[in-house]
């Protein structure tokens, strides 16, 4: 296997990893002296961080490569999941308030402050479980595919080596090692990216040469509700539900929220991690139909989706700039790997080892972080030659789906919590373990359905958006009808937890957490998610 990269490109490639060490030891060398400081980098983050840290969070190698694939195959329709910047938004604005208030270190101790211990051992072990066989896996086994092709080595010494290197900073360095090289690694991606946009356009001749090459279709983002793929009612609410999950209530992504000072610097976090999260529709799924357009004109070939990405860099690239997209690539890769290493370590230190051992002193607790993080990284690696013989496109879409089964509840409960505080902890748990047993339905029929007929053979092949709002819809019933039959909680154990239970001084101080600026940004970046959708029509 021979690398794609030149001399000059082995350089950049080279700066950007001593940039990377560097910022790490610096981090480290400042020490973890309590818990807050190694799970929350002692809730002293600035807004720009938290931004950064959030979108570099979310963009994973896989991401990269499969949004550039699947912008070449299908066009815009996926650029909707990347408008749900927007959700972001709803994450700063309506969420983090009530997270802040509680002093909470992860999501399931939220649940446990608003209902019950119940409802916070469901979500840890649910979100244990689930990070090591979707994020984990899935970004290993992608970014060992990335890393072996650009840099010409086996897939094994790549996957390995990428885990150990992340690992060994994230275990050492906690969440400040975790934000702050994520805010290296944001600029590198957006840079190596936007250069890619750039010259690819050029190549094709401009924008306009690009849409009349391409035609239509490619450009609209609102397929029929009957398109088996992407039907316009499933991308836009069953993705919002999933969309609410993922950036609202997941501690992947809302830890970097609470690693801010205050409301004020947490949402402005948020907000600027919104406008970041609207750039991959231009620097990853617009390149993708450029490769589609240069395949029309002849220019490059590509046999598969997954292809796309590596061929512009090969094909588009000098020498010194291919240095500069892989040392994205591996951003993207090293950024996501230490975001789920850290958070698995969080659940599992604060949620369950605390939980059962509650006198266990600080210093004991973030050994017991390290160790669980060691733990994942192993556990990763463990994974590999299992994820190498399932394949990872396919199991990749598979997971995609999987998340619009497992988000319903989950978004159900958080919502309905926050905004309702008649809702109490039996309805909460009893919607929890509902949906779980509908997903785990869903999957068995998913995976069983040519043996099925009739109802049967429907529910297993319904799409898995317009899937997700059916399970939304029912957790909704499921959480209303349970919270009236059952009786009220005692209010005052939940104050400041939920709409209806804030204080006149709770009240005063979230007025007081805002300025026009904020709102006039947030109101800003809603008119550029309605442009899109409005411009991307075909």
């Amino acid at each position: 296997m021979e690398s794609v990269l030149g001399q000059m490109d082995w350089l950049v490639l080279g700066g950007y990893f001593v940039a990377l060490i560097g910022v790490a030891a610096w981090v480290i060398l400042q020490k973890n002296k309590d818990t807050a400081d190694y799970f929350l980098a002692g809730r002293n983050v600035g807004w720009f961080v938290i931004g950064a840290s959030i979108f570099a969070s979310n963009i994973g190698s896989e991401h990269v490569v499969g949004l550039a694939g699947t912008g070449a195959e299908s066009g815009m329709p996926m650029a909707h999941y990347e408008l749900h910047a927007w959700i972001v938004l709803l994450l700063g604005w309506l969420f983090l308030p009530f997270y802040m208030r509680s002093k909470v270190f992860t999501m399931p101790e939220f649940l446990e402050k608003r209902f019950d211990s119940r409802s916070r051992w469901f979500l840890s072990v649910f979100s244990l479980v689930g990070y090591v066989i979707t994020k984990v896996s899935v970004t290993i086994y992608a970014g060992g595919i990335v890393v072996s092709e650009l840099l010409g080595i086996p897939f094994w010494y790549g996957a390995i080596g990428i885990v150990i290197f992340t690992g060994a900073y994230t275990v050492i360095g906690g969440m400040k090692a975790v934000i702050y090289t994520e805010t290296l690694q944001t600029v590198v991606l957006i840079a190596g990216s936007l250069i890619i946009t750039y010259l690819g356009l050029q190549e094709v001749g401009g924008w306009s040469e690009l849409r009349t090459t391409v035609g239509s279709d490619h450009f609209n983002m609102w397929r029929p509700m009957s398109d088996p793929d992407f039907p316009w009612t499933g991308l836009l609410f069953g993705g919002t539900i999933v969309g609410i999950w993922y950036w609202c209530t997941d501690q992947y992504i809302v830890q970097r929220t609470l690693a801010a000072n205050n409301i004020t610097i947490g949402r402005r976090g948020a907000i600027f991690g919104a406008y970041l999260k609207i750039l991959p529709i231009f620097i990853f799924l617009i390149p993708g139909i450029i490769a589609f357009a240069l395949a029309q004109k002849g220019v490059l070939s590509y046999e598969k989706a997954d292809e796309v990405f590596p061929v512009l860099v090969k094909t588009l690239l000098p020498t010194g700039l291919k240095g500069l997209v892989a040392g994205g690539l591996m951003a993207a890769l090293m950024s996501s790997l230490a975001s789920v290493f850290n958070s698995c370590s969080t659940i599992f230190t604060i949620d369950i080892y605390k939980k059962l051992k509650p006198k266990t002193s600080e210093k004991k607790l973030l050994n017991v972080g390290r160790l669980a993080t060691g733990l994942v990284v192993l556990l990763g690696i463990v994974w590999i030659p299992i994820m190498n013989k399932i394949g990872g496109g396919v199991l990749y879409q598979y997971l995609q789906s999987v998340q619009s089964y497992i988000a319903p509840p989950i978004t159900a409960v958080f919502v309905l919590g926050i905004l309702w505080k008649r809702v109490n902890s039996k309805a909460a748990i009893v919607t929890l373990f509902s949906g779980l047993f509908i997903a785990a339905l869903r999957i068995t029929a998913e995976i069983s359905k040519d043996a099925l007929s009739g109802i049967a053979y429907s529910f297993a092949t319904i799409n898995f958006a317009h899937m997700a709002i059916f399970m939304f819809l029912f957790a909704i019933v499921v959480c209303i009808t349970t919270t009236f039959v059952t009786t009220a909680p005692d209010y005052t154990t939940i104050k400041g937890l939920a709409f209806g239970t804030l204080t006149k001084v709770q009240t005063q101080e979230t007025k007081a957490s805002f300025t026009w600026i904020d709102v006039l940004l947030s109101v800003l970046l809603i008119s550029v998610v309605v442009a899109v959708l409005a411009y991307f029509t075909g």
